[in-house]
Formats: C-alpha cells, sequence, structure tokens
C-alpha cells in the first residue's frame, strides 16, 4: 500500500523533476536537464509513468551533436611525417534558441519560457602527428573539445590521408580524405558518438618569401549515434525506503534512435609564419531530415512526440559554426 502521503510527495517531485528543479546544483548553464522531455502519466491524479518525447530527444541530439563534432581546421595537405602540431581553438556554434527542446538547458527559466542563447560556445586542445606508415601522407590527431559552462565535453580523434599533395608550384589543388570521431563525456543520462568523414581541397600560396596561406574547403558527413541511459525523475526520493517502491517506474529512457545524419560544408584558411599558424574556419551544416524509423509503422510524432509508436522527424535547423584555432608547427 502506497502512504497518501507518499503520492503526494511522489505527485509534487515528479513535477518538480519535469521541469528542472531537481538537477545537480552545480550543474552548469549548457547542461542538460533531460527530465523536462518526459511526459508525466496520471492515473487518478497520481503520476505512474513517465514517457521520453522522441521526436524532441532526436532534435535535441541532431544539434547537440553539430555543436560537439569533430573538428577540421586544417587544409587537405598532411604536416608531413615529421611533423608535430599542438593547438587550442574556440568555437561558436548557432542552434535552434527558439525551439522547445532547448529547455532542457539546465540556464533555461521553463515556468518563464527563456529561451536559449542563440550561440553555444566551445573550446579545444589538440594534437597531430604525422606518419610514415603505412604510406607517407598519413596525419592523425587527438584531442578533447569542452562545451562552456557545462560539465561536458568530447574526446576527439581522427586520421587524415592527403591523396595528392605537395605540387604548390603548379595550378593543381592538394586532397584529402579523412575520418574522425567524438565520444560525449559528462552527462549520465546521454550516451552520444559523432562520426564524421569529409573530403577536402586546398592550395598552398607562398606570401612573400616568409607568409604562407592555404585555403580550404570541403564536405563533410556527421553521423550521430545517440542513446539514452536510464533517467530517473525523481533523483529526490528514495525508491528502497519504506514506502516507495512504487518510486522505480517513474523510470525512463527515450527509445532507441536510427542515426542520425547531418551534412555539412566547410571553408577556412590557414596562415603561418614560422612555427605559428592561425586558422579561421565557418562551417555550414544543412537542417536535419533523418527518419527515426519505428518497426511496424508509418505514424509520424509530429502531433504525439512523446509516444513511442510513431516515427520520429529530424527537425533541427540549419547550423553554422565559426572557429578560430592558434597553432604550433614543428
Amino acid at each position: 500500500m502506497f502512504p497518501r502521503r507518499g503520492l503526494a510527495s511522489l505527485a509534487s517531485l515528479v513535477t518538480l523533476g519535469a521541469l528542472g528543479a531537481s538537477a545537480p546544483a552545480l550543474a552548469g548553464e549548457n547542461d542538460l536537464v533531460m527530465t523536462r522531455l518526459g511526459r508525466i502519466v496520471e492515473s487518478g491524479g497520481t503520476p505512474v509513468d513517465v514517457v521520453g518525447g522522441n521526436l524532441e530527444f532526436r532534435s535535441l541530439v541532431s544539434e547537440l551533436g553539430v555543436v560537439l563534432a569533430p573538428r577540421l581546421l586544417s587544409p587537405s595537405d598532411t604536416i608531413g611525417y615529421g611533423g608535430f602540431q599542438f593547438s587550442a581553438d574556440v568555437g561558436w556554434t548557432s542552434i535552434s534558441s527558439d525551439a522547445d527542446y532547448w529547455r532542457v538547458r539546465h540556464g533555461s527559466d521553463v515556468m518563464d519560457g527563456a529561451a536559449a542563447p542563440g550561440l553555444l560556445q566551445t573550446v579545444g586542445l589538440f594534437a597531430r602527428k604525422g606518419m610514415w606508415f603505412p604510406v607517407p601522407s598519413v596525419e592523425v590527431g587527438v584531442g578533447a573539445t569542452h562545451l562552456m559552462s557545462s560539465r561536458m565535453w568530447t574526446g576527439q580523434a581522427y586520421a587524415k590521408l592527403g591523396i595528392h599533395e605537395g605540387y604548390h608550384d603548379l595550378p593543381i589543388p592538394s586532397l584529402a580524405v579523412r575520418g574522425a570521431a567524438a565520444r560525449l563525456m559528462g552527462n549520465r543520462d546521454l550516451d552520444l558518438t559523432v562520426a564524421s568523414v569529409d573530403v577536402s581541397i586546398s592550395k598552398h600560396v607562398g606570401v612573400g618569401g616568409t607568409w604562407s596561406l592555404d585555403p580550404y574547403g570541403g564536405w563533410n558527413v556527421l553521423v550521430i549515434i545517440p542513446r539514452s541511459e536510464v533517467i530517473d525523475a525523481t533523483p529526490n526520493i528514495d525508491s528502497l525506503a519504506p514506502g516507495n517502491n512504487r518510486d522505480r517506474s517513474l523510470n525512463f529512457v527515450f527509445k532507441d534512435q536510427d542515426d542520425i545524419l547531418r551534412h555539412r560544408f566547410f571553408v577556412g584558411a590557414k596562415l603561418d609564419y614560422y612555427v605559428f599558424a592561425l586558422i579561421a574556419e565557418a562551417d555550414f551544416a544543412l537542417a536535419g531530415r533523418s527518419v527515426d524509423d519505428r518497426p511496424a509503422t508509418d505514424d509520424d510524432c509530429t502531433v504525439d512526440a512523446a509516444t513511442d509508436r510513431c516515427d520520429s522527424t529530424d527537425q533541427s535547423g540549419a547550423q553554422q559554426t565559426y572557429t578560430v584555432s592558434l597553432a604550433f608547427d614543428f
């Protein structure tokens, strides 16, 4: 028998959890309160279940995936099999600030309907190394990117193959392909991996025998793989305490989603002087259109985003990222 006082306490805490009032006190403004995307199901005024909104979840992680996606920030030419590069970067990525799913930000005042900021800022540190095996024109790199005003960051790694490079005296651009991956850390409710493949071209231009300029551009496809961890809608209630056994039914997950595809185009330039390099880049991600195809149904989630019996279409908007990096080449 679930005590009446326990029911009242449970009902109030579920509501507060959905609004984010039970978010950790040390959370930053850009940390995610995933309970805000849950819909409370009641029976006789008592919460009996929480259902995750699949459509909002898909759109949210699509835009977040672009924010935290692997950095490009280099022309097609590799740094050479004897080369090292260390770099730091700062980036700003636009999001659909007026979209309802961004209410998951800890800093969003869901009671007053405050919108999310138009840009999210990240900082990153990277190390790159040229390789001679299996072929000379290979470059690998590792690094980390942190989302400012949050505890979230990604570990990143990539490998680049220079298909054609080094013919700087000829009017022929360099060509390269690159594969990369980023893995989200710092959020216990969300498991997120972003894979990246891109093709780029660039041209090395000497300036006055001292400076060099490498403008570059290309196309990039992102594969965003989101998975939900078990989310506790009532973190302030001990489900093992006497009378709280029904609290376990208020844990929920977002249904596993099909992989999300996003396409980006990028342009940038690397300016070198001695061992110093300044890199500026602009990335343009097209709006999301991929669909989470639920088995045995052709329904969509346009009307009821919370149900698990429908297909969810990525409704993320087009996004832009502007990044500046300072590097040291050795």
